[in-house]
């Protein structure tokens, strides 16, 4: 999207954003380049090549743009760089004075938010003193998700940032939405390139990146669904389920604390709803990217995300359907209405809102993103299940405008799939959150509700290896006898001895409301004195409200039971996240 500065009117930004939103990123590489060669007098002098020292630096959350980071690096060799990859954790902004060729690769978490192993660095270059950065010539990709406001909102601020102090962009910033891969490979060539071909290999093009054949994200594998249990009693208010997955033949792999991404599907109820506003029947041809002609109704059910209203979606909406009500909410002075609308809102109800005559078919397909896969924190340790691979999933359903909603994967999972069906997956490795090393190191585990997922590995883990670590879990849900998720579990695992200590919090169980934050600050003396014998400080879980809570109950407990000024607190725990002692899996 355009950012307000730019030199255009409301209409003619409004018309470049409807344009772009249809490009590709190959074409999108193309026209960049088209117009900053016509931009660019004919004698302008034609940059010399560049040193081939190249260091590309990441900032993850969940490990994609590491990923992307490492096959960065190996291409970049391939071409005759010489690379090296460093993690935004361990750098400070002075630091980056020491780079020539610079390339990041940093993802926006939430709305707008850094990733977890970029926060400190990612506030200190943004508020702190200026490195002089004009020897440095550097690119960025950004990752992030069409579905939030913010998108890429990392990724830009780094990039903005980079010029400011001084730093020679040498290729516009690429923002890649959940669908990463095919962007990610065209802003890597291009910018290979921009940096100028090294003297070892200067002839040699960028090396394809093969076509998966094993089993991944290219092509999930199709698990069979061997159990489903429903984890809560009768009387509540939720519906949490565990699931056992076979990985048997998949030569697929994972450690405690990975995630398994699910392919799902979306519901027939949804596409039907979606045909209903359009006016169409679901028989019509469409094309979908990578997979080529399609029957409507299958593309609606296994190819589009279909539910996640996106200002980028209402922009190909408005384009299509011209309505000057929608034009009118997508203005920049109407950011506060349009947020309002989309809450709650599906894609359904602005096609009924705003294309009340219904959208061919070919419109409709290219209003949708392709459906990105759900991660969700694996439940059990590969030791004790072989083959196999569990998941600890909450079923979303909600009213919302007087409709019935529900979450897309979780639903899936829940009302389409049954015991003995398929489901697709591939595992997915999250190295920012480990048990660790040692054996004996103390280990605390905060996880209420279905963020007692990766904790459950955690235990099973440390017990098939009879680790001697100390184990304490702290967890949380509403009510005792209904919600105690995995409750025989823990208590064997407390009689075996593989559990030190167990705090729980039950919301609803008594007139006040009480959480794990609130245990943590009960037990604050010996939550410090762990702390002090080296225990790792983990937290799974909701990201709106309990991370931030549990993160300022730890500062709370370190300020009080140390003696120490909140600012001192602050910085015992930031030397805990920098020790990887203290690591988070939210969503």
């Amino acid at each position: 999207m355009l950012p307000e500065h730019a030199p255009f009117s409301p209409d003619q930004r409004r018309a470049v954003d409807l344009a772009l939103a249809g490009l590709d990123a190959s074409q999108r590489f193309w026209l960049a380049g088209f117009l900053s060669a016509a931009a660019v007098p004919a004698s302008a002098p034609v940059a010399a090549a560049g040193s081939n020292k190249l260091t590309v630096l990441y900032g993850t959350e969940s490990g994609n743009t590491e990923k992307l980071a490492d096959l960065s690096a190996k291409v970049a060799k391939k071409k005759g760089f010489q690379t090296a990859v460093k993690n935004l954790s361990d750098l400070a902004p002075a630091d980056l004075a020491k780079f020539e060729n610079l390339l990041v690769i940093v993802s926006t978490w939430g709305d707008g938010e850094p990733p977890e192993s970029a926060t400190t660095f990612y506030k200190e270059f943004m508020n702190g003193a200026a490195p002089d950065l004009k020897k440095v010539r550097f690119s960025v990709c950004a990752l992030g998700d069409t579905a939030y406001e913010k998108f890429c909102q990392t990724g830009k601020d780094i990039d903005a940032r980079l010029e400011s102090f001084g730093a020679t962009r040498i290729l516009p910033r690429q923002d890649c939405d959940v669908e990463f891969d095919e962007p990610h490979a065209a802003w890597l060539d291009a910018a290979l390139k921009a940096f100028g071909p090294s003297a070892a290999t200067a002839a040699l093009e960028v090396a394809a990146i093969p076509v998966a054949t094993d089993f991944g994200k290219k092509n999930p594998f199709p698990s069979e669904l061997l159990e489903k249990v429903l984890l809560n009693g009768k009387g509540t208010t939720k519906e949490t389920w565990h699931y056992e997955l076979s990985l048997e033949g998949s030569g697929l792999s994972y450690e405690p604390g990975d995630a398994l991404a699910v392919i799902p599907v979306n519901s027939p109820d949804i596409v039907e709803g979606i045909l209903k506003a359009s006016k169409l029947s679901g028989s019509e041809s469409v094309e979908v990217k990578g997979v080529g002609a399609k029957v409507l109704a299958d593309a609606l059910r296994e190819d589009f995300d279909v539910t996640a209203l996106s200002r980028a979606v209402l922009t190909k909406l408005q384009g299509f359907s011209g309505s000057e009500k929608l034009a009118a909410l997508l203005a920049d002075d109407a950011k506060d209405q349009l947020k309002d609308y989309q809450w709650g809102r599906w894609i359904v109800d602005a096609i009924a809102d705003f294309a009340p005559d219904g959208l061919s078919a070919v419109d409709l397909a290219a209003i949708f993103r392709k459906l990105p896969p759900r991660l969700y924190s694996i439940a059990s340790s590969p030791l004790a299940h072989p083959g196999e691979v569990h998941l600890t999933v909450a079923s979303v359903r909600y009213q919302a405008h007087g409709q019935s909603r529900k979450g897309v994967a979780s639903t899936y999972l829940s009302d389409l799939v049954e015991k003995g069906g398929q489901v697709p997956v591939y595992t997915h490795a999250n190295k920012n959150f480990r048990l660790p090393a040692s054996a004996d190191t103390p280990v605390i585990m905060v996880g209420p509700g279905t963020g007692v997922a990766p904790f459950r590995a955690f235990m099973e883990h440390r017990a098939a290896l009879g680790n001697p670590g100390k184990n304490w879990l702290f967890f949380g849900d509403q009510r005792y006898t209904y919600d105690f998720l995995y409750q025989t579990e823990w208590q064997e695992h407390l009689k075996d001895g593989n559990l030190t200590k167990l705090d729980v919090a039950f919301s609803r169980d008594q007139p006040e409301k009480v959480y794990v934050q609130h245990r943590m600050v009960e037990r604050a003396k010996e939550l410090y004195a762990w702390l002090q014998d080296g225990a790792h400080f983990y937290v799974c879980g909701d990201a709106s409200r309990m991370a931030h809570d549990v993160h300022e109950a730890l500062i709370d407990v370190v300020e009080k039971q140390g003696g120490f000024s909140r600012e001192v607190a602050e910085a015992y725990v930031e030397d805990l996240k920098k020790s990887k002692r203290y690591q988070r899996d939210v969503y």
